[in-house]
């Protein structure tokens, strides 16, 4: 007797993440929201009766991506003050507009702009820093996308809290309302080493601690954060941190631009993660991460996009690629970060980051049926020797065909769907979009 489930996808291939390589002809069941089972396609009929089949001639399914690293809101702040190196971006620019515009309103219709672009780029789960989460994380739930919300942490008084102990009250309480919300999970979010003391990091420390959960920040991105560091506290960043006791397992560090051999060591050691951001590193001209001696040394990697104000793009499949161009082209080495781990840290590491990689990040059954169908049957694609080369260094967020989440359909062909009142309307985002433009630049 077949087992009645809710849909059968049927690609060209399927690419697990978790085992090297492309699978052929295989079909993915998913049912409740979850992977059931992966399988010979000749099989799945004669085990499965579907309530849906979706075949996918010509193309690739892969897990969801996800970004490691963003501040989903500031897409409302794309291209406002581009072309800025970045302590004169955040302290002339960003830091002035968002302390005069930056609200609960201006962060939830951001995250639903920002939401909406990642969707159909085939980013299923992102992290997010940014000031109102409580805001963001409603917003995320109204776009059905994973999201863990950062409990954003400063020193000094913004729009949404006055102090450090302001912040984590704040964000503490924003995790206690949302915490049963399915696609939420949470994160604390210390700005960088430069805008928190000693002792705000020691109660993180102890909180993260305490409840589990990862430690978000800025780490190591410029030269001149390095060298104030050692001004003020006589060592770098990163030897601060793991004086501190915040290196660990739970520690996702942004950025990590300028780190030494021993640093890289440091956080091997530790079982640290880094969130690498290229294009935002070349754009605010913060340097080039050693990605493949990260690697090297088993530093878990993602890979992040920052915030549209420092990219522009929300583009995984961009980083993607850059990451493993700019890998080989520093080390002088072509096999560095190949396009199996550049896949690998756009999914698999950034979910391993995050603690969700029982959930996410790979096409195994029992995990959730995050998903992406990639289109790699026009002739630019052509042809095609090894589909996972091709997601790297052919692919754009453009080939993105279909984009489930929890097993619910997001993208159909392109095109967003459940648009309704609750979901995302394309012509609502625009217009919303342009009244914070006329907004900020009058």
């Amino acid at each position: 007797m077949k087992i009645p489930v809710d849909l059968l996808l049927l690609p060209q291939w399927v690419v697990p993440v978790e085992t090297d390589g492309a699978l052929t002809d295989y079909a993915v069941v998913v049912h409740d929201g979850e992977i059931l089972d992966v399988l010979p396609a000749a099989d799945a009929p004669v085990r499965y009766d579907a309530a849906r089949t979706l075949a996918l001639p010509g193309q690739v399914l892969i897990p969801g991506l996800v970004n490691l690293h963003c501040h989903a809101a500031m897409s409302l702040l794309r291209g406002f003050a581009d072309d800025q190196p970045l302590m004169a971006w955040l302290h002339q620019h960003i830091w002035p507009a968002e302390k005069k515009h930056v609200s609960g309103a201006f962060v939830r219709d951001g995250t639903l702009l920002a939401a909406a672009e990642m969707l159909a780029g085939g980013i299923t789960t992102v992290n997010d820093m940014y000031f109102f989460p409580q805001a963001a994380g409603e917003a995320f739930v109204q776009a059905g996308m994973r999201a863990a919300l950062g409990m954003i942490v400063l020193e000094f008084p913004s729009a949404y809290a006055v102090d450090a102990d302001d912040y984590l009250a704040k964000g503490l309480a924003m995790r206690d309302e949302l915490k049963e919300e399915p696609l939420l999970s949470f994160t604390f979010a210390p700005h960088a080493p430069y805008t928190i003391s000693d002792t705000t990091f020691g109660r993180i420390s102890t909180l993260a601690e305490q409840l589990g959960l990862p430690i978000h920040t800025h780490i190591h991105e410029t030269d001149d954060e390095i060298r104030d560091s050692i001004k003020q506290y006589g060592v770098r960043p990163l030897e601060r941190l793991a004086r501190l006791g915040l290196l660990g397992p739970n520690f996702i560090g942004v950025h990590a631009v300028h780190v030494n051999d021993a640093e890289i060591e440091l956080l091997a050691q530790h079982g640290c993660h880094v969130a690498h951001c290229p294009s935002s590193n070349l754009k605010l001209a913060s340097g080039i991460a050693p990605a493949a001696r990260l690697g090297d040394a088993s530093v878990n990697l993602g890979l992040g996009t920052d915030g549209a104000a420092s990219n522009n793009r929300l583009d995984l499949f961009a980083e993607m690629r850059l990451a493993a161009l700019l890998a080989k082209g520093v080390s002088g080495n072509a096999t560095a970060l190949p396009a199996a781990a550049a896949l690998r840290a756009a999914t698999l590491g950034g979910a391993r980051a995050l603690n969700l990689d029982s959930q996410i990040g790979s096409i195994t059954p029992g995990k959730r049926a995050d998903l992406v169908a990639v289109d790699l049957s026009a002739a630019s694609s052509q042809p095609v020797f090894d589909p996972v080369s091709h997601l790297v260094y052919v692919a754009g967020r453009e080939n993105v065909s279909h984009v489930w989440v929890d097993g619910k359909l997001k993208l159909d062909n392109h095109r967003l769907v459940d648009l309704g009142q609750n979901g995302l309307n394309i012509d609502d985002l625009n217009a919303r979009a342009a009244y914070w433009r006329a907004k900020i630049t009058a």
